[in-house]
């Protein structure tokens, strides 16, 4: 009973601050200081230090906005509230600390120095804007930017609020942030505590919302007709309550859970074009008397531009949602084909999903965009999905091949293409069939099955050489071993700048052991211990096959060729 008692007293002197601001802006210094001197006694008799320096830093920006020779006794009440904004370490005591220092340096005309307190001012109050003065600070840079006098008015016109609300909403398609910012703006623009904004599910005939000023975000649902909100849905009224606590629709309960103490209440359907109803606002505690009909009328105005917007929100999610759908099939679809070379050739049995794994550490390291990564991985999958063309005989052969087995393996390439490029998906589906079918082009121009070298070897071909011939000859066979790992290194480094783009090589050589050891184990059962990966993962393939060729640093080998050889 106490903490509540204490919250509601909170509330009250909170309310003298914002009653305070108002009187500000309205050039009432005299009120304004009043009601500041009067919340800053009831904040020292709680021993609330951070709504202390509030007051104070307030009580000297009143006494500078009524006579500016008041200069130094504020320059000494900002240092005083300053000190303890730093003592407590509170956002909201910093932020009016910015917004007095900048007011003074903006009278004093010193408007670099103040457009500096302002811009920190901001900073704070994107972060905690309780007393919702970002408006304020905004006009502030906007007159100073702009060359204009401090003495101009700094409170917002309804008017040019409902544009702000039309220009910010515009553009935003995440339905989150769009509930969040109409709720703040709304709130702004009719000068009340809280605000939020409801959206009714029809299919599940639920109202919900993400929005909930002043407590956690979290998302609440509850049944279309209960509660105010439900109440206007169901109805199509508007409800304006002037006193909470006498009206008997009001359900007290959520203020006795959360603390709050509501006063009045503004409650009004969302409709859209068709005049159908969407959704709802409920906007609580106007900060001055109670809400009006032109409060009413600007709601109306507002849910115009906000209906259009949470519309196509709401439709923008639901073609995430069928793209997501649609990115999931298509990833079935391709892994059941790398699933399908499997399946016929159990010598090589997940060398494609190591290839990618190769791959991917290598685009990685190299910083690719997101896009480029996509692409790349689903071209390292599909690279030998034209085994499906090789015979039985040849492709499953545990003994070296002829001359003309090995031409028609090579085949292999050219089917890749020819049944990617059967497949109309997307433009980056042709990017995917040329990287694929790539992988076995080389540097110099020997490589099959069109020859090409150098750069005209698409980028992501260049890197699936490297992880291709990587795997294929660090993977045990029925018919040999492992190649060693120094052997392996050796190849790479030889064979770059003829049959590697160095600078892959090079990419893929500084990648680090834990990370390789990874890719090793897809084919072991044997257990990465947590202090071999931390111990491994400071050195490199490069490290390994210098420590090798110099007789160095043994233990590192050994503990990279356990791995490697990936034995109990």
């Amino acid at each position: 009973m106490t903490e509540i008692l204490d919250t509601q007293i909170n509330t009250e002197s909170k309310d003298l601050i914002r009653k305070g601001i108002n009187d500000l802006n309205d050039k009432n210094y005299e009120g304004a200081k009043y009601n500041f001197i009067e919340a800053q006694k009831r904040f020292t008799a709680s021993k609330s230090s951070e709504y202390i320096s509030v007051c104070m830093s307030l009580i000297a920006l009143a006494l500078y906005m009524q006579d500016e020779n008041n200069y130094q006794t504020v320059l000494q009440t900002i240092s005083d509230a300053s000190y303890m904004a730093e003592h407590t370490n509170s956002d909201t005591a910093k932020l009016f600390v910015e917004i007095a220092q900048g007011n003074i340096n903006f009278g004093e005309r010193n408007s670099d120095v103040a457009l500096l307190h302002f811009n920190n001012a901001k900073n704070y109050a994107l972060d905690n804007d309780e007393f919702l003065m970002l408006d304020y600070i905004n006009t502030r840079i906007n007159q100073i930017q702009n060359g204009l006098d401090f003495s101009l008015p700094t409170k917002s016109d309804p008017l040019m609020s409902l544009v702000k609300i039309g220009r910010s909403i515009t553009a935003l398609t995440d339905i989150n942030v769009l509930l969040k910012v109409i709720a703040e703006e709304t709130k702004n623009a009719i000068q009340a505590d809280r605000c939020t904004v409801f959206i009714l599910d029809q299919e599940k005939n639920e109202l919900w919302s993400k929005v909930a000023l002043g407590m956690d975000s979290q998302e609440i649902r509850f049944p279309a007709d209960k509660g105010l909100a439900g109440y206007v849905v169901q109805t199509g009224e508007t409800i304006n309550i002037e006193d909470a606590y006498n009206d008997p629709r009001f359900n007290k309960d959520v203020d006795i859970k959360s603390g709050y103490h509501t006063k009045s209440i503004l409650c009004m359907p969302i409709k859209n074009n068709n005049q159908e109803i969407i959704g709802a606002f409920q906007v609580l505690n106007k900060f001055e008397g109670t809400f009006t009909q032109n409060d009413e009328d600007l709601l109306v105005a507002i849910g115009g531009s906000a209906s259009i917007a949470l519309e196509n929100a709401q439709l923008f999610e639901q073609q995430k949602e069928l793209y997501k759908e649609q990115k999931e099939v298509f990833e079935s679809f391709i892994d059941t084909l790398a699933k399908s070379i499997d399946a016929r050739d159990k010598i090589t049995s997940g060398h494609s999903s190591r290839v990618k794994l190769y791959t991917m550490l290598i685009v990685e390291e190299l910083g690719l965009p997101q896009h480029d990564k996509e692409i790349i991985e689903k071209a390292a999958i599909l690279h030998d999905i034209g085994k499906i063309g090789i015979r039985d005989a040849v492709l499953q052969k545990e003994g070296k091949l002829t001359d003309d087995e090995y031409k028609h393996i090579q085949e292999h390439v050219k089917i890749t293409h020819d049944i990617l490029d059967n497949i109309h998906l997307s433009e980056d589906f042709k990017l995917i069939t040329d990287i694929a079918c790539s992988h076995h082009e080389k540097w110099n121009g020997t490589g099959y099955y069109r020859h090409l070298s150098g750069e005209d070897i698409p980028y992501g071909g260049r890197i699936l050489a490297v992880s291709d011939v990587f795997d294929a000859i660090t993977s045990k066979r029925h018919y040999r071993d492992k190649m060693p790992i120094a052997n392996v290194i050796r190849i790479l480094i030889n064979d770059s700048g003829s049959h590697f783009d160095k600078s892959i090589v090079d990419v893929f050589l500084s990648i680090s052991l834990d990370k390789v050891i990874d890719v090793f184990l897809t084919e072991s059962h044997l257990a990465f211990k947590t202090e071999d990966r931390e111990f491994l993962s400071k050195y490199n393939l490069l490290d390994i096959y210098n420590f090798i060729n110099n007789d160095t640093d043994k233990n590192v080998v050994d503990l990279f060729n356990h791995y490697y050889a990936g034995n109990e």
